[in-house]
């Protein structure tokens, strides 16, 4: 055996273990970073089926000492916030905040990225004009105008005033600029014009990018706060964040009743996220927007 085959195997070796080492270092990273991520719903299910002793006592236990599963039930046997109805408002806005978004910013992204219009682009920069417009300036002047129609404690005050959003008709843009033109064509070719082109032939073909937008909107509206605290101001309006808000108050704060209420509120998004993760890279990635 010649010195070159001996140091080209020694070489070799020492690549595999250099492989093996740092294979081993990124599962171990990507172990202490899912550790970090789940400590804080260990700990909030954990103060869930506590009693209040337990969850502000100076002796921490890894886990209660007698679980409280009737803690389960107590947030919907609250005489005082109605939890169910909480949760059914924030479903009821989540869904249809959603599917507005989806339906009027795609259809302003479309037509910025494939409509010919000599505007276009002045349009274009007037939406993103409103990206760098805090939500401070026009939250009183929004307020006004929904109380001057009537639509204080209603869903249409919740919804209508978050139906478009200058970020995601961006999103919908760079996504557009870069669909296969020949698809459309093709349309065009059998007939059908711009709107017929949008429903029969982009949209089938980005399910992935319309289920990763659909996913992120629906996060933001079940968690958006002021907006529905501002709005919903009778209990009966009230979403899960406001509900979540009234259970601390400066006489008694409800700890349990807090972790639990919260533990309930966060299911729906779990199972959204779970059922949608994978369009989430996918989505976001056929945007066009290079990090």
């Amino acid at each position: 055996m010649t010195s070159k085959t001996v140091k080209a195997s020694s070489t070799a070796r020492g690549a595999r273990r250099g492989g093996v080492m740092s294979s081993t270092g990124l599962y171990i990273a990507i172990g202490v970073a899912a550790l970090l991520f789940l400590i804080p719903f260990y700990v909030l299910l954990r103060n869930a089926l506590s009693t209040d002793p337990e969850i502000t006592g100076e002796d921490w236990k890894l886990f209660p000492t007698d679980i409280q599963w009737g803690n389960i039930t107590e947030p919907f046997a609250d005489p005082t916030v109605d939890f169910g109805q909480a949760l059914w408002n924030s479903a009821v806005v989540g869904v249809l905040h959603t599917v507005g978004i989806l339906l009027v910013c795609s259809l302003a992204g479309y037509g910025l990225a494939r409509i010919p219009y000599k505007h276009a682009n002045k349009v274009f920069y007037a939406v993103l004009f409103t990206l760098m417009v805090p939500t401070a300036v026009t939250f009183v002047p929004s307020f006004v105008l929904v109380s001057s129609l009537g639509w204080v404690d209603s869903y249409r005050g919740l919804i209508i005033p978050g139906l478009f959003s200058g970020f995601t008709c961006f999103l919908f843009r760079q996504y557009f600029l870069g669909f296969p033109k020949e698809l459309e064509e093709a349309a065009r070719v059998d007939g059908l014009g711009y709107w017929g082109a949008y429903w029969r032939v982009v949209v089938p073909n980005s399910l992935n990018f319309f289920a990763a937008i659909a996913t992120i909107t629906f996060i933001n509206g079940w968690n958006a706060f002021l907006w529905p605290l501002v709005i919903g101001q009778d209990p009966s309006a009230w979403t899960v964040q406001v509900a979540l808000s009234s259970y601390m108050t400066n006489q008694t704060v409800n700890y349990h009743l807090i972790f639990m209420a919260t533990a309930i509120s966060i299911l729906p998004l779990v199972f959204v996220f779970l059922f949608l993760q994978r369009w989430l890279v996918q989505g976001i990635a056929q945007t066009g927007i290079k990090g």
